[in-house]
């Protein structure tokens, strides 16, 4: 009896020893002994933080010249307003990826670039004056798509267009779309400088709940359904029995798609590469940890891929929406590049860092 009680307690000890290292604390060391606080770290300092606060400026930006246009709608406040838009939307691709910490919690994604915009559901909100911005249901009314709509398509000719903004409703659910643009943005800018930066760097415990982890399949995530899937494949027609060129980003615009999914790309490759810029040296980063894994091959292969599919992209339309309805078969083969760096990221380095994928891959891939 003895004997039993002993091999019990001995059960016990091995079981909540087994828990303990599955869970991990905030200061353990990864598995294989990267210094993965000192990538998190560069992470945070040098491409997350920064990379919110440009937003966060561009934002402001745009709200100032909006303030300037509603109240005198002319041509050149038209222009001015407009080009204060681009300029946020490209900054807005190089936060997209960040969907962790207060960004998830806000669904900040969800309030920033859902598209396509639904018109019926703007337009009904400008006509009732009744509307609740953060509602999920209005998902499809806000952020970068919607402005994108009430810059460029609420009427055929900018005289139109001008001519709406004497209607109080359209002044105040444009001012509205931005403060709300502004206000998460901060919300997000302000938990990441007092709060979360500390967790991101801290949590580098391999566990599915570790800071890291979840950065980890949220890079993976956006390159594979925020910008391989819907900036190419939906529109394309990948995922459908026809193209779909209405599900284009920025197509009131038209001029911009393009080069917003180039942003977004040379934004993944830099945050794999741990650099501030594309010109900046390669910092402690995805590129570096699998160096230090022994998988140099593996980190050069997947840079060589992202350039193929670069040049793949430089080639399309510089509206997407114009490239799938003249030729979609370019799209598809900047698809199929892209997907070449999914299997990279998502097989192999996963296997490399040992990181279980997270979430669901609900396009069969």
């Amino acid at each position: 009896m003895k004997k039993l009680v002993y091999i019990f307690a001995i059960m016990l000890v091995i079981v909540a020893c087994s828990e303990s290292d599955d869970t991990g604390s905030s200061t353990s060391a990864s598995p294989d002994n990267y210094n993965r606080v000192a990538m998190q770290t560069n992470l945070a300092d040098n491409i997350i933080i920064p990379r919110i606060q440009n937003l966060k400026s561009a934002l402001q930006t745009l709200s100032d010249v909006n303030n300037t246009f509603t109240a005198t709608p002319n041509q050149a406040n038209l222009d001015n307003i407009r080009a204060a838009f681009v300029s946020a939307y490209k900054d807005w691709q190089l936060v997209e990826p960040f969907n962790i910490g207060q960004a998830e919690i806000l669904q900040y994604n969800f309030k920033m670039n859902v598209y396509p915009t639904t018109v019926a559901d703007i337009e009904a909100n400008i006509a009732n004056g009744n509307y609740d911005l953060l509602a999920a249901a209005n998902n499809d009314a806000v952020g970068f798509p919607a402005v994108d709509y009430m810059l460029h398509g609420i009427a055929a000719t900018d005289a139109d267009i001008l001519n709406k903004y004497t209607n109080a409703n359209y002044v105040t659910y444009l001012t509205d779309l931005i403060a709300q643009m502004n206000s998460l943005t901060q919300n997000v800018l302000t938990d990441w400088t007092t709060n979360y930066r500390t967790v991101f760097i801290n949590s580098t415990e391999n566990t599915a709940s570790s800071a890291v982890n979840k950065f980890i399949n949220d890079y993976i995530f956006y390159f594979e359904k925020g910008l391989r899937a819907n900036k190419f494949g939906i529109p394309a027609g990948v995922f459908s029995a026809t193209s779909l060129s209405d599900k284009a980003e920025a197509i009131y615009n038209g001029t911009i798609s393009r080069d917003l999914a180039i942003i977004a790309l040379d934004n993944v490759q830099n945050i794999f590469n741990g650099k501030a810029s594309s010109t900046a040296p390669t910092g402690e980063g995805f590129y570096k940890y699998l160096v230090a894994l022994d998988r140099t091959d593996l980190a050069t292969l997947i840079n060589t891929r992202i350039d193929d599919a670069r040049q793949k992209i430089q080639n399309l339309n510089a509206d997407l929406k114009t490239q799938v309805e003249v030729d979609s078969v370019k799209m598809t083969e900047a698809y199929d590049a892209l997907q070449l760096v999914v299997i990279s990221l998502k097989v192999d380095m996963l296997q490399a860092f040992n990181v279980s994928v997270d979430y669901v891959d609900a396009d069969g891939d």
